[in-house]
C-alpha cells in the first residue's frame, strides 16, 4: 500500500520548479508510504510522477518507485498489491529477459509491455490504482481495481492535469483552484458520502472502479470517459444468466475454495500480517480461513467499548480463543474516542458522514502496533446480502407492485400535498412513502428508502443536483430477483464510495495496509450466479457464508442479532460533544457561508436535544461538511 500523486502538463514544465512543486504533493501523502519516497519526470514531455512507499512486497531496492519497465518505454506509479503477480510472472519469463527484484509492481509492468494495458488489467487480482507513462507515445494511463479498494482522484486545472491517491497531494499543486461543486452536495446529504465519479471539488473527479482513462498531449483540458475493463453491472448480468446448479453442500464447498483462494493471495507479505475481528459472520469467516493455512497462531485484533451496545469485544475475543489466533483487544474510552473526530476532516479530504471511521481508525491504530497488513471482512454484507435493509426492501416492495405505477404516481402527489403537524418525523415518514411510491424501479425504491437527507428536507441552499449514475444506469437493468437491484446497488455505490473508503483512509492514516479477501472479483462474480435462496432465507442473511463459517466456529459463537460497527454519536451530540456541535451549527454561520439552510437543520437539532428523535444520521452528515469546511480555511 502506497501513495501516488504527479501531474501532466502538455506543453512542458520549468525542471526545478516542477520537482519542487512534486515534492510539496508527495509529501503530503508520507503517511500512505512512511519507507521511502520517490519522483519521476520528464520537463519536456510535460509528465511528473511521484510515489510514497509502505514496503510490504520486496523490501529491497528494487522494488522502489516510480519504476521503469526493462524497455525503459513505461514508468509507473503504483498504489496497491497484485496477488496473482507470481503467477503471472511465471507466464511472462520467457518474455522477460531479466528481473530486478520479486515486486508485483516489475511484475504488473512486464505484463503491459508483453500484453497491452488492457490485457494486463484483465489478468491481474488484486486491489491497485496507478498512473502509467507511456515514453514513447507520450501517452498517460490512470487505472483502478475493479472494485475500488484503492482511490483515484484526477482532474484539469488551468491547463494541467492533477492526479493522486488524496485530494490533499493535489491541493499542494499552485495551479489547483479550491472551488466546492455545488452540485454534488445534495447528493453528499442524500448519502453521507460523495458518489463516483464526482468529488467535492468542481473539475474533479474519482476514477470509477474497474476502469482506465488515458490522456495525451493533445487532450488538453479534455475529459474522455473511462473505459471498462471489467464492469460489476455485466457481471451480474452474465452470472444470473449462469445460475448455480450444484447442490447446497456445493455451494459451500465452493465458496470455502474461492475465499481459501482469495486469502491465500493476500497472506503474501515480506512484513507481520494480521486481521481485523468482530466476531461477526464476515470478519470471523475470513479469520477462521486464514488461521486454517497457517502453522502458527494468526494476529487478530478488535476494540471494545463500554457502551454494551456498541461492544463486540466479547464475541471477538470468544472466536479468537476456539480459533487459537493471537489475539489483541483494547478497550477504549469515550474520551479517546473523542479524541479522533478532529482529525476526520484531514484525513477524508471531502465532507464523509459515516461514523464508524471512529473505531475504524482506533482498531487500524491498535493493529499497525503489530502488523503492516490486516485482513478485513469487509464486503459480505453486500455479496451475501446481509444488510438488515434488505428486509425492509423486500416488505416495501411486495406492498407498492401490487399498485400500479400510475396509481402510485398519484398518491405520491397526494402525499406531497399534505402537511402534518408535529415533529420532523412525522413528515419525513411522509415524504419518504411518496419516494418510494414514486419509484419507476428497484434500483430507484432502494435509493428511496436508503436516505439521509430527503430531497424534501430542503437543506441544501442550491437545489441543482448532480446526475446519480447508478440509478439512471440501472433503469434497463434485467435481474433475476428485486433484492438483486438493492445488492448491486449497494456494491457499486455504498460499498465503494463508503465502506471501502472509510476503510483505506482510515487504515492509510495509520500507515496500515488493509486487504479484503471477500471482494476477489473470482468471489464477486461466483455471487452473481447465486440464487437468492443461497444467500438470505427466512430471515437467515448471508446464509451461505454463514455455512461456511459453522463448519469452522460452533454456531452458537456466531448466532446474535447483527451489531453495527460504530460509536453513540446520539449520546455524544447530547452530551460533550454538545458545544462543539453547537458552534458549527451555528445558524448565522450557516446562512453566511451559503451552502446549508439553517432552519431544518436547527429544527432536527432541538428535536435530538430534547430527547424526541435521534437524528445522529442526519446531523453528523451536517457537522462533517461543517468541520470540512473550516479545515479548508
Amino acid at each position: 500500500m502506497c501513495g501516488l500523486s504527479g501531474f501532466f502538463s502538455p506543453k512542458g514544465f520549468d525542471k526545478e520548479k516542477g520537482e519542487n512543486i512534486l515534492n510539496t504533493m508527495r509529501d503530503r501523502l508520507a503517511h500512505r508510504g512512511p519507507d521511502s519516497c520517490g519522483n519521476w519526470l520528464d520537463a519536456e514531455a510535460g509528465i511528473a510522477l511521484a510515489h510514497r512507499r509502505l514496503s510490504v512486497v520486496d523490501l529491497s531496492p528494487a522494488g522502489h518507485q516510480p519504476m521503469l519497465s526493462a524497455s525503459e518505454r513505461y514508468v509507473i506509479a503504483f498504489n496497491g498489491e497484485i496477488y496473482n503477480h507470481l503467477e503471472l510472472r511465471s507466464q511472462l519469463y520467457a518474455s522477460s529477459k531479466s528481473w530486478r527484484g520479486h515486486s508485483d509492481t516489475e511484475t504488473l509492468l512486464a505484463a503491459i509491455e508483453s500484453w497491452g494495458l488492457e490485457k494486463a488489467l484483465q489478468a491481474s487480482v488484486g486491489m491497485f490504482a496507478f498512473a502509467l507513462w507511456d515514453r514513447q507515445e507520450r501517452i498517460l494511463s490512470l487505472a483502478r481495481d475493479r472494485m475500488g479498494e484503492k482511490p483515484l482522484y484526477y482532474g484539469w486545472q488551468r491547463g494541467v492535469l492533477l492526479f493522486g491517491s488524496e485530494l490533499k497531494a493535489l491541493r499542494a499543486h499552485p495551479q489547483f483552484v479550491a472551488e466546492i461543486d455545488r452540485t454534488v452536495l445534495p447528493l453528499y446529504f442524500r448519502h453521507g458520502y460523495i458518489p463516483t465519479p464526482w468529488s467535492i471539488w468542481k473539475g474533479f473527479r474519482k476514477l470509477p472502479p474497474g476502469t482506465w482513462v488515458s490522456f495525451s498531449t493533445q487532450d488538453h483540458d479534455q475529459m474522455p470517459e473511462p473505459t471498462p475493463y471489467w464492469s460489476l453491472a455485466e457481471t451480474a448480468r452474465k452470472g444470473q444468466g449462469n445460475v448455480f446448479k450444484g447442490s447446497e453442500s456445493d455451494c459451500v464447498d465452493t465458496l470455502e475454495r474461492l475465499l481459501g483462494q482469495s486469502i491465500a493471495g493476500q497472506r503474501l507479505a515480506d512484513v507481520p500480517l494480521g486481521a481485523f475481528l468482530s466476531g461477526g459472520v464476515d470478519s470471523s469467516t475470513v479469520v477462521a480461513l486464514m488461521q486454517s493455512q497457517s502453522n502458527r497462531p494468526a494476529k487478530t485484533f478488535t476494540i471494545g467499548f463500554d457502551e454494551a451496545g456498541f461492544n463486540e469485544a466479547e464475541h471477538a475475543k470468544a472466536v479468537a480463543k476456539y480459533l487459537g489466533t493471537d489475539h489483541t483487544e483494547l478497550y477504549v474510552t469515550s474520551d479517546q474516542s473523542r479524541q479522533v473526530i478532529p482529525l476526520l476532516p484531514q484525513i477524508y479530504d471531502e465532507p464523509f458522514g459515516d461514523s464508524s471511521d471512529i473505531p475504524t481508525f482506533l482498531i487500524s491504530k491498535l493493529a499497525r502496533e503489530q502488523v503492516t497488513v490486516s485482513l478485513s471482512g469487509d464486503g459480505g454484507d453486500e455479496l451475501f446480502g446481509g444488510y438488515t435493509g434488505y428486509t425492509d426492501f423486500q416488505r416495501w416492495e411486495k406492498r407498492i407492485s401490487k399498485i400500479p405505477y400510475a396509481g402510485r404516481k398519484v398518491l405520491s402527489w397526494g402525499l406531497l400535498s399534505l402537511r402534518i403537524a408535529g415533529n420532523t418525523r412525522n413528515q419525513r415518514l411522509l415524504a419518504k412513502l411518496s419516494g418510494a411510491l414514486s419509484a419507476q424501479h428497484f434500483a430507484s425504491l432502494h435509493r428511496a428508502l436508503n436516505v439521509h437527507w430527503l430531497p424534501a428536507d430542503d437543506v441544501v441552499q442550491s437545489s441543482a443536483e448532480a446526475d446519480y449514475w447508478y440509478t439512471a444506469s440501472a433503469l434497463d437493468m434485467k435481474l433475476n430477483e428485486p433484492l438483486d437491484h438493492a445488492l448491486l446497488a449497494d456494491m457499486m455505490t455504498y460499498l465503494a464510495d463508503d465502506i471501502l473508503v472509510k476503510v483505506d483512509r482510515a487504515a492509510m492514516a495509520n500507515s496500515l495496509e488493509t486487504r479484503v479477501p471477500l471482494l476477489d472479483h473470482r468471489i464477486v462474480e461466483w455471487s452473481w450466479t447465486l440464487p437468492q435462496n443461497l444467500k438470505a432465507r427466512g430471515g437467515n442473511q448471508k446464509w451461505v457464508l454463514r455455512q461456511l463459517l459453522y463448519r469452522h466456529v460452533p454456531k452458537q459463537l456466531i448466532e446474535r442479532p447483527k451489531m453495527g460497527f460504530g460509536v453513540p454519536i446520539g449520546e455524544w451530540l447530547r452530551g460533550p460533544l454538545r458545544d462543539w456541535a453547537e458552534d458549527l451549527l451555528d445558524p448565522y454561520s450557516m446562512e453566511k457561508e451559503g451552502w446549508l439552510k439553517s432552519e431544518p437543520v436547527q429544527r432536527k437539532w432541538r428535536e435530538h436535544l430534547a430527547g424526541d428523535i435521534n437524528w445522529e444520521y442526519h446531523l453528523w452528515d451536517v457537522l462533517m461538511f461543517q468541520a470540512w469546511l473550516r479545515e479548508q480555511g
